[in-house]
């Protein structure tokens, strides 16, 4: 599947009646298994990013090289339409051009641009917000930035939670108008404040994470929500399997007393052994 046709995918399920969970990557295995599961969109955050790059936590420590590489191995290993969360676009509006540049052409099928101050000011105990002039001009830079206009930008912010809702409001009726192609909202905890979001603005809404009350699909599409993040569960996950094999062998376990590990069918899938199988025949005589 052509990067276009990656960009296409995600502007149908933001233009449908629906709302969709998307499934978190993070490297080649994890967007190739999210694939083979049927996940219509992959989400690459911030946070796995941080995670699978430097094994740091997520306080804008990854560079955009490291990012944009990340995305670029996974679009080699899948054909995925994944949206990435680029953070506050890795410096000022001139910056999140580049970003979004860097990102095109590693295959992203949409980037979200936030207006968190990113990294965080020194003695600020709390998370902070750019002003509102600069955020628009974030999200300007950002959609100069394509030279693919399928590419999917969102304005994100997370003034619910740090600000106020009317904040929240207002920046997204600003990023509206500059002409994203969504909004990106974290920090809603409540069915108020999601109703207030969906009738003050148009466009299709992403959700960064919600409570369990609103995790109903069909309230979510009514809002116009069209997708709803889960968190990053496959790498939560990844990391705890990977520390008990290691703690088990550790420990004296044998390879075969091991628990857990996935079958050799399932990691001849995951690597594509029969398309490599069928390449080695057809461009080195091998296996025929």
């Amino acid at each position: 599947m052509t990067f276009r046709a990656r960009r296409e995918a995600l502007r149908s399920i933001l233009a449908s009646d629906r709302c969709i969970h998307p499934g978190s990557v993070y490297d080649a295995i994890s967007i190739r298994i999210a694939e083979d599961l049927g996940f219509e969109l992959g989400m690459f955050g911030g946070s796995a990013a941080s995670l699978a790059v430097l094994g740091d936590p997520d306080i804008a420590l990854i560079t955009l090289t490291e990012l944009a590489e990340q995305m670029r191995r996974m679009s080699r290993a899948a054909a995925l339409p994944v949206l990435v969360d680029a953070d506050h676009g890795y410096g000022n509006a001139m910056n999140v051009r580049r970003t979004v540049q860097e990102l095109e052409a590693a295959g992203a099928a949409g980037v979200t641009i936030e207006d968190t101050l990113l990294p965080q000011a020194f003695g600020a105990a709390k998370p902070q917000l750019i002003s509102l002039d600069e955020g628009v001009g974030k999200i300007k830079a950002a959609l100069l930035g394509r030279s693919d206009p399928s590419l999917v930008v969102l304005g994100r912010t997370g003034a619910v939670a740090i600000t106020s809702l009317d904040d929240a409001i207002a920046r997204a009726k600003a990023y509206e108008a500059c002409g994203v192609d969504g909004l990106f909202f974290t920090g809603i905890t409540a069915r108020a404040q999601l109703d207030a979001i969906a009738a003050a603005t148009t466009l299709p809404i992403v959700l960064g994470g919600a409570p369990k009350e609103m995790s109903d699909l069909g309230y979510l599409a009514a809002r116009r929500v069209r997708v709803a993040l889960q968190g990053h569960a496959p790498i939560a996950a990844a990391t705890q399997a990977v520390y008990e094999t290691l703690k088990a062998l550790r420990e004296g376990a044998s390879p075969e007393q091991l628990k857990g590990l996935p079958s050799a069918e399932l990691t001849a899938r995951v690597m594509r052994d029969a398309d490599v199988k069928t390449r080695l025949r057809d461009f080195l005589g091998l296996g025929s």
